[in-house]
């Protein structure tokens, strides 16, 4: 009897403003060799990031089935799907429950491109699924251009080149025609070896745990533990580049004068003392007489230091108006910076933690174990935030190099920032704490390198 084919099935969609044009990408590859065998995207329009990645899947799916003529039947051919959206991957295994509309019809049509029994998921690091990121977003900048994507004009292989099987291999790996040695084999193919000085990424691991953790709000979570100070500035949403920077104390020793990120958050508004939800889903409100008298602190502080050249501010009002202190202070003008406002906070907006867990009890256990769920009522999860906040990032990082410049935000954007200059793992989320009207600081070097100076600095409020 001849056995099944196998192959591993990457697959991925993004969507540049969650709703907004968006696009997928797949890639279909020989798990004994990491040999790419067929690879697809397509540009959608307007659609939102997980209908993107069920898009991505179905493609990949098609893909794969179109290489094995028969392969309907039960016994021709299994597929393991890798992605990096934990919500599809767990929706597909049938350990979450499909609730929204618009997914249900695509899960049904993932379910029956091939036998059930043909296909099992695996949730990745979004580091390991950069090929299939880069092709989603080919088609997506195809789109851009009122194209479609054409497989001639891509450059996602080459983009995310690896070493060849051989050199990827451990020895740990065991002998060839073994199952689970040939899709180990396919993902030290697909991700180049780091080296000895590189330090763990954010997107290597595990989702936030449910276990002793807080809410991210404007509220005060744990203590910070012990972290490095050094790490690389993992970019969300786009496809890393082949050849990573060296990271820590394997970076150039010189590499001019960084962009230094001072990052402001707000001060007290009417939630913050009661430790409430405070997003940007709700209302916008105004500081309070407390918010007020420290923002007027840090204003004397950072006059006093001299050092901001630019200020920068998410565009929720309590952020414009402490931005505004300093700005008056300092003679200067304050720029409005979309990406850096609070999350949606969806139904949970102006409610306490406690407040949440009774009413959204299983939402809110959802969003603490993973950074895919989101709030109750349609607010933003944490991969969505993490994205559009690194895209702020690179833009700005792009826009203020070798200058210093104050970054008016909120809680959830700050903390985004310093987890991902640190390389620390989504959990990190929940373990930090800034108060209100805080300073901590990043910069970033020109090759891609970022360090932690500074984190919940309130000297200047005592």
């Amino acid at each position: 009897m001849t056995p099944p084919r196998q192959f591993v099935v990457e697959a991925d969609g993004g969507s540049r403003g969650n709703p907004g044009p968006a696009g997928y990408g797949a890639v279909v590859i020989d798990p004994s060799t990491g040999e790419t065998l067929a690879e697809t995207a397509e540009y959608i329009g307007v659609a939102t990031n997980n209908v993107a990645e069920y898009k991505g899947l179905i493609a990949g799916l098609k893909a794969a089935k179109a290489l094995v003529p028969d392969a309907s039947a039960d016994d021709a051919l299994r597929v393991r799907v890798r992605m990096d959206s934990k919500l599809v991957v767990e929706q597909m295994s049938g350990r979450w429950k499909i609730k929204h509309p618009d997914m249900k019809p695509l899960a049904a049509e993932a379910a029956r491109v091939l036998p059930p029994s043909a296909v099992t998921y695996e949730w990745i690091p979004r580091e390991e699924n950069k090929y299939a990121d880069r092709l989603a977003n080919e088609a997506m900048d195809a789109g851009r251009r009122g194209e479609q994507w054409e497989p001639s004009a891509s450059t996602a292989a080459l983009d995310t080149a690896r070493p060849s099987v051989a050199d990827a291999l451990p020895p740990v790996f065991g002998p060839p025609g073994d199952a689970a040695a040939g899709a180990a084999r396919a993902r030290a193919a697909l991700v180049p070896r780091p080296s000895a000085s590189t330090a763990p990424t954010a997107d290597t691991a595990p989702s936030p745990s449910a276990a002793g953790t807080a809410p991210v709000a404007d509220t005060a979570p744990s203590a910070v533990g012990p972290v490095p100070t050094t790490g690389a500035v993992p970019s969300a949403g786009t496809a890393p580049s082949a050849s990573a920077p060296q990271r820590g104390w394997g970076a150039a020793p010189d590499l001019g004068a960084p962009a230094t990120f001072v990052l402001l958050r707000h001060g007290e508004t009417a939630l913050t003392p009661e430790k409430r939800f405070s997003g940007s889903g709700g209302s916008d409100p105004e500081l309070s007489a407390a918010g007020r008298r420290q923002a007027e602190a840090i204003a004397l502080s950072l006059a006093a230091r001299g050092t901001i050249e630019e200020i920068v501010s998410s565009p929720l009002r309590r952020c414009r108006e402490t931005a505004g202190a300093v700005a008056a202070r300092l003679g200067l003008e304050v720029r409005i910076e979309e990406g850096l406002r609070e999350t949606d906070f969806g139904a949970w907006e102006g409610l306490t933690f406690a407040e949440v867990r009774e009413r959204h009890g299983s939402d809110l256990d959802a969003w603490l174990a993973s950074e895919e769920a989101a709030p109750t009522g349609g607010g933003e999860n944490f991969a969505e935030v993490t994205r559009r906040v690194a895209a702020a990032r690179d833009r700005l990082v792009a826009r203020y190099a070798g200058r210093t410049v104050l970054l008016v935000t909120h809680v959830t954007p700050i903390k985004i920032l310093v987890r991902l200059a640190l390389g620390a793992p989504p959990e990190a989320l929940f373990r930090m704490e800034l108060s209100a009207a805080s300073v901590s600081a990043v910069a970033y070097y020109a090759d891609g390198n970022a360090s932690v100076r500074l984190l919940n600095d309130t000297s200047h409020l005592r």
